[in-house]
């Protein structure tokens, strides 16, 4: 099964002694790699999708 998750979150969550990924792009899920770096040049309300590790902005069609 294909879906897209989306996640607004731009860094980690601390729990306990670890670090949870929130931005979705760790590649050591649940845990936090430091892919979150990756962010700093999104724009706010924009929807990315990553390839090669690269962002690629997502347009969104909304229907009327």
């Amino acid at each position: 099964m294909v879906r897209i998750v989306i996640k607004d979150a731009k860094g980690p969550m601390q729990v306990k002694e670890a670090w949870v990924c929130m931005c979705g792009l760790s590649k050591n899920q649940p845990y936090c790699d430091g892919s979150h770096k990756k962010i700093k040049e999104e724009e706010e309300g924009k929807l990315y999708m990553y390839e090669d590790g690269k962002a690629v902005e997502v347009k969104v069609i909304k229907k009327e």
